[in-house]
């Protein structure tokens, strides 16, 4: 199967996970993070998703899956224990379903993700191996730290100023792609966003 890449807005979109333990604690989190309002089917939750669930971060119905659990879910994780359950989910679920440890069955799939502020990065083998996502993930964060999360808040308030600063539109388009050149990167990795943010500004207001 070939997958469409996409990044998908999940603010106050109803999500329903299926499951209980790490992995749908690890999916619940990630949801939250999205915005995405998060309800989960288990009979048993770990201590962790408890203690969303207290604090009124999720909603938690205690019992096992039954058909139409998914029935309003703009997208639905499957993480059970039985292949036979996540199946059945797949198949009932009307929107976006993920599958874990089976992807086949549902029609989308959770890339390993490097976050640096605004700056996300979404690394997929279309399920041929998780375990060399993960390990390009390492890399990935290893070559972006969080110095770049830093650099790109700069960048942020930067390019609204050159905005009007700068109103020839080819001076101010050659001043943006500056932004993400090469001797940038070379700045910013050897000697910090502190450093590049100087070096823009000086060329922003000679």
């Amino acid at each position: 199967m070939k997958y469409y890449p996409v990044f998908l807005n999940l603010k106050n979109k109803k999500s329903v996970v299926v499951g209980g333990g790490r992995v749908a604690e690890r999916k619940v989190r990630t949801l939250l993070k999205a915005g995405a309002l998060v309800k989960i089917i288990s009979p048993e939750i770990t201590r962790n998703l408890w203690i969303l669930k207290d604090k009124g971060k999720i909603k938690h119905i205690k019992r096992a899956y039954k058909t139409g659990d998914t029935a309003d879910a703009f997208v639905v994780i499957a993480c059970t224990s039985s292949t036979e359950v996540n199946t059945q989910i797949a198949r009932e679920a009307g929107h976006l379903v993920n599958v874990i440890d089976l992807p086949s069955e549902g029609n989308f799939i959770a890339p390993s993700i490097v976050r640096r502020g605004p700056l996300t990065i979404a690394i997929s083998t279309e399920g041929a191996s998780p375990a060399i996502s993960k390990a390009v993930r390492k890399e990935m964060e290893k070559l972006y730290d969080k110095e770049f999360a830093c650099y790109l808040k700069v960048v942020e308030v930067t390019r609204k100023k050159a905005m009007k600063k700068l109103p020839d539109t080819k001076k101010r388009e050659k001043f943006l792609k500056s932004l993400a050149s090469e001797n940038i990167f070379r700045i910013l990795r050897k000697n910090g966003f502190r450093a590049a943010s100087e070096y823009i500004n000086q060329r922003l207001c000679p």
